[in-house]
This record gives structure tokens, sequence and C-alpha cells, in this order.
């Protein structure tokens, strides 16, 4: 059995915790943006070198499969996959005492190779061992299951266990230990108590990144039932103070990450804005962020870019060179890349789509504030731009977490805005929505469509997987999209731009905007003034590609936050 020792005590540097991590469609271990950003910053660790190493739980049933029936009703069921075939065990455990009981924890290795060799280990900690009781084996089956109290044991063996974890394996001298949101939290009391509460030590060890400004993406626990599970590792009395226990009274991991860390970011300039309105108390930055970009371009576009720009794998930012690249050449690759995606959507939902039809792509998690049906608020009047400016077509994928009965109605009200249309315009729901799908998506695409409510899309990597495919966005100005919006050249906006951090979008403005851009400048550029659209294209590349990148963005951490 392969020993992860190999590595050496002094080999890792950054500790990388995040609850989901996307690294490959084999892996189904993440739910979505969180996790996909999550295994793109390691594929960029381990292509630049950085010496880390990643924490995770093993997620043994994945987060769900979704099915979707003819109404648009979310079944979620178990993900089946094995994976003693991708992992190797560590020999070594450690044990958590929670709810007073000692709960033994055991770790698989997933090794990421970088372009140069580079090895990045990724720890999936698991506790479905003999010696555990019958609930503590389930901490680490599903990712985001259970309820409050299945929450905060895993987010406990994570951030508690993956610290004790690091130490087993000689990790002792690590410069950051880096919490990818508030999930990983407790390893700043666990840092706490290995220091003999030394808080400045732990401050500077300690890197956190928010993701969201959605006040119900930021965790918090009961303090008397945390107080009962967390009773043998500390005393949540001892916590009580407005930086960590909430105005509700709850312990709150994201106060808690904010206290403990001496470097604290939000993930897009506006986000970070938002992030230090939020939290006053702290001083937090930003650090855009970005996409792997040899896992998101696809295979005929990757192949122009070897002809044209052959470093762009080992250095995104040559992709600024894209102007450079024939402009048939880039269609050609795009006209592929929709071809694989019309057939697999005519394959598997038989709706009988064109490759000669503008085709608009929205993929996200189902909530409320996405707004996944803004197209649809004037039925009449997008039945008229279709007829009367130019045929579109629609494909729509997203999960909607289990217990969000807003985003299941959303995915409900996709269905009826299908059922209603389909008799001028095709419109498709993929189910389970993953990353090889959403490859298909956003390089198969013409337009990608981002309507959320602003300011509460914190980033939006899709659309950044989109640009470097040469797919033009269209989306509302928030997250990442104000700083790669260029009107008319990288893409177009839905709405004003907004004046003031706090403003909400007038939702009838948003949707009077996105039918008159959609019918005046959207359709008819591609039908019309096709050259322009291609020109468009290669902006995108080059503009959005060769900076939202995750090499980029690993760049900013190891300058800004991990070594100090």
């Amino acid at each position: 059995m392969k020993h992860y020792r190999k590595y050496g005590p002094q080999e890792r540097k950054v500790a990388y915790f995040s609850l989901e991590i996307g690294l490959k469609p084999e892996l189904p271990v993440y739910s979505g943006g969180l996790g996909i950003l999550a295994g793109d910053t390691i594929k960029s660790f381990a292509d630049l070198k950085v010496p880390a190493v990643a924490v995770s739980l093993l997620n043994e049933k994945g987060y769900f499969y979704q099915e979707i029936d003819e109404h648009g009703n979310q079944r979620e069921m178990d993900v089946n996959w094995d994976h003693k075939k991708h992992m190797t065990l560590l020999r070594d455990r450690i044990n958590v005492n929670l709810e007073g009981r000692d709960i033994a924890v055991r770790g698989w290795v997933y090794e990421v190779v970088g372009i140069g060799g580079w090895e990045v280990p990724v720890i999936f900690l698991d506790t479905n061992i003999e010696s555990n009781n019958d609930y503590d084996k389930r901490l680490t089956r599903y990712l985001y299951g259970g309820d409050r109290r299945y929450r905060l044991m895993q987010e406990a063996i994570l951030g508690i266990g993956g610290a004790r974890m690091l130490q087993l394996l000689d990790h002792d001298n690590l410069s950051a230990y880096h919490m990818n949101e508030g999930h990983s939290a407790l390893l700043t009391l666990e840092l706490m108590d290995r220091f003999e509460g030394d808080l400045d030590k732990v401050r500077n060890l300690c890197v956190f990144t928010t993701h969201t400004p959605v006040p119900a993406g930021h965790d918090s626990f009961d303090r008397e039932m945390a107080g009962n599970v967390l009773k043998n590792f500390c005393e949540i009395e001892t916590l009580n103070h407005d930086n960590i226990i909430d105005h509700e009274n709850k312990l709150n991991m994201t106060y808690l990450a904010l206290y403990h860390s001496r470097y604290i970011n939000g993930v897009a300039k506006k986000h970070g804005e938002v992030s230090q309105k939020m939290f006053p108390a702290y001083s937090i930055d930003s650090i855009t962020n970005g996409i792997h970009t040899p896992t998101w371009v696809c295979e005929p576009l990757a192949k122009v870019f070897d002809k044209h720009i052959p470093s762009w794998k080992t250095d995104p930012y040559t992709l600024r060179n894209a102007l450079n690249i024939p402009r048939d050449d880039l269609w050609r690759a795009h006209d592929h890349a929709k071809s694989k995606l019309i057939d697999f959507i005519n394959d598997h939902y038989n709706v009988g789509m064109r490759k000669d039809v503008l085709t608009i792509g929205f993929g996200r998690r189902a909530t409320a504030y996405k707004r996944a049906d803004l197209i649809f608020k004037d039925p009449q009047r997008l039945k008229q731009i279709n007829d009367s400016v130019g045929e579109i077509q629609l494909i729509y994928g997203g999960k909607a977490h289990p217990m969000d009965t807003g985003g299941k109605d959303f995915i409900r009200q996709i269905f009826s805005n299908i059922r209603e249309l389909s008799d001028s315009i095709k419109i498709v729901y993929v189910k389970n929505y993953e990353m090889y799908t959403a490859k298909l998506m956003i390089s198969g695409c013409d337009v990608w469509l981002n309507t959320p409510l602003r300011p509460m899309e914190a980033s939006g990597t899709s659309g950044m997987k989109a640009a470097v495919n040469g797919v033009i966005n269209f989306s509302v100005l928030d997250g990442w999209w104000l700083e790669g919006h260029i009107e008319g050249y990288t893409g177009w906006a839905i709405g004003p731009r907004p004046r003031d951090i706090e403003e909400h979008a007038d939702q009838s403005a948003d949707v009077r905007d996105l039918y008159d851009k959609l019918e005046n400048k959207v359709i008819p550029t591609y039908y019309e003034d096709l050259d322009w659209w291609r020109e468009m294209m290669a902006q995108n590349i080059a503009l959005n590609g060769s900076f939202f990148n995750t090499n980029r963005m690993v760049s900013q951490y190891v300058m800004q936050a991990y070594f100090q």
C-alpha cells in the first residue's frame, strides 16, 4: 500500500480545505460552482508547483443524481460510484470526539498531477469504519445531506479531523490553512488548542475565502446543539462573544473563520465590496475567481489553440494572442462543439433542435436569486421576437438543493414555460447537470445567459468557461461580469450598471432590457453580422480567457495570502 509520507514533512506549505471538490466527472463529490472552483484551484496548484495539500470529505454517495419527470418535479437519487478505484487508502487514522464519543477518521488520497508532473495530494476523509456506530459511519456519506446536527458533525470532521490528519502526516510546517468557505472553520479552534490560545499565531496561519453575499449561505448552528456536539472539544460558553456567536445566538462558521484569519477575501471585486459592507469589522480583500483553462476548453478549440498559441496550457495569459487566430478557425471549432451539443440534446431528449439556430444556454444551481425564468416573464413578446427577428432555442440545466423548495419550484416553472412555448421555441432542461454536460453546454451554445438578482452573484464562473470557448455572455452586471464586460465586444449587459453595491435590480427593468437587447442586438448580430460575431468570439477569448483563469488566481493567493 502506498504510504502518504513519501511527500515529506517539509514539502507541503499550503493546506486547502473545501467541503466539496470537483476534479472530474468520475469523482462525483461536488455539487456545483464551489466544488468546481476548488478542483480547478488544485489543478493550478499542481500546474504552478505550489507545495499544497487539499482536504475534503469523501462524500461516499455524492451529492445526488437528479431525475426530473415531465412536470419538472425533481427526484434525488444516490450516486453509485466506487472511490476505491480512484484513491489510495492511508494507513493512518485519527479520532474526533463529538457528542462525547470518539469517531475514527481515515483518509483516501487522490493525486492531482500538473502539466509538469508536480503532484498535489487531495485527502478525502472517511468515517465509514467498522469501529464507528452506524450514525457516525454515515457522516461522510452525503454532501450537504441530513439535518443541522449532521451538517455540524460533518464540518467538525472536516475542520478538526482535517487539521489533525495533516499533523499526523507530519505536515507541521504549513504557512497557510486556506478555508474555502466557512465549512472548515472549526480547524481554527483546533489550532487555538494546539498553539495554547496564541491568537496571533493562529491568525497568521489562516486564510478565509467567502463565496456568497446570501445570508443563507453562511452556516450557523443552534448554540445548545453545538455545545452538545462539541462538548469534549471546546466549551461553547467560552465562545460567548459577538465575533463567533451571531445575533440569533448561533455558532456562526463565517464569524469563526473571519475572527481567526489574517487574510480574508471575496471572489470578485464587487463581491469584496459587498462582503466588506456585510462584515465591517474586518479588512476584506478580493481575488477574482478563475477557471482551469485546459479543463474547460473544448477539444476542437484546444486544437486551434495548440496550433496558434502553443503555450496556452502552461501560460493562459498568452490567450491574449487569440486576436491573431483566423476567425474561420475559431468558427469551425465552435461549429464542431455546437454540433456535438445539439446531437447530444437530440439523442437524449428528442426535441429536434437545429445547429443553424441561435442557441442560448443557462446552467447553474436552481435557486430563487438566480432568476432562471427571467427570460420567460413576457412569453408573448419572446414568441414575437423569435417569429419576427430570428429563431432561438434554449438549453437549461441545474440542480435544486433537496431542501430548497423554491429552487424546485423554479424547475417546475421552466417546464411550464417549455410547454407554453413548445409550438414556437424549442427548450430543453438537461437533467443531472454535471461536469460533462456543463462542458458540452458552455462550449456548444452560442450565448451564455445569466440573470441573477444583483448584488447576489458573488462570481459566476460558468460565464468564464463560456468566454474562453468564444461563447458570448449575455448577463446581468454582477460578479465577474462587471470586470469582463465590454458592451458589444465581449457580450451584452442586462439591466443598468448598478450605481451602488446595495442596489437590487428592478426586475421589470431587467426584463425589458433583456428583450430589447435580444431583439435589437443579440439576434441581429448572430444572423446578419456573423463577421462581427466571430470578432466578439476572439475578443472574449483574448480579453477574458487570458485573465479569468485559476493560474492567475492562484498566483494572487500565493503573493497576497499564503506567504506573507
